[in-house]
């Protein structure tokens, strides 16, 4: 199995991967963003930085992806806390012309040495709450972070993921969930996804979300 957990900054992504590799007894990917020289820069700047940033961090996923998931999946199940095709729905917001265009070109020749992700699970959240969750971790490049850029990259999660069928998606409004301090909550999601790729034991659970 290979689980890989996506949303907006701040949703939790890490959190949850984290709290869920004992529960599947999985290896654990996750993405290593602080080492980027460009990001403090690109929160302050995005227009003269975002090029730098974006192919900084399409090289960075490639490597550790390329080589770390199919040596992980060889032994052990895998849960990562970032998909490499969410490089791209970056690029698309910060990169125009020429620069989008060259892009493309490499994303796309990378993706095709990556493994795909058995299920994608999805965290929902409002704008708000990630802006909360971002204050309350208190890293030094986001406090720079604009409001209208969190609700236009939410937007775009929700554009990408309501389009996405290339991999099969479980979605999760985390937006009243604490599955760092609420077990229940954890039990929750885990549930979720034990149903969606149909590993037992689960509950039946109605359908008030989207899977």
């Amino acid at each position: 199995m290979y689980l890989a957990i996506e949303g907006v900054i701040g949703v939790g992504k890490t959190s949850l991967a984290r709290l869920l590799q004992p529960v599947f007894d999985a290896e654990l990917l996750l993405e290593v963003f602080e080492e980027n020289p460009f990001l403090s820069d690109f929160y302050s700047d995005r227009q003269r930085y975002a090029f730098q940033t974006q192919i900084y961090f399409l090289l960075s996923r490639y490597r550790q992806q390329h080589h770390a998931v199919p040596q992980a999946l060889a032994n052990s199940d895998l849960i990562a806390d970032y998909t490499f095709s969410k490089d791209a729905l970056f690029a698309g917001l910060n990169l125009f012309g020429d620069e989008i265009e060259t892009y493309g070109e490499v994303h796309n020749a990378l993706a095709e040495r990556i493994p795909l992700p058995d299920l994608i699970v999805y965290l929902r959240v409002t704008t708000d709450v990630a802006m909360q969750r971002i204050s309350t971790r208190d890293r030094s490049y986001e406090r720079n972070m604009e409001y209208s850029y969190i609700d236009e990259l939410n937007a775009a999660y929700e554009d990408f993921f309501d389009r996405h069928d290339e991999i099969p998606v479980l979605f999760i409004d985390s937006t009243a969930l604490d599955f760092v301090s609420r077990p229940d909550d954890l039990e929750h999601v885990a549930d979720r996804i034990r149903q969606k790729l149909q590993i037992p034991p689960y509950q039946q659970h109605l359908p008030l979300e989207q899977s």
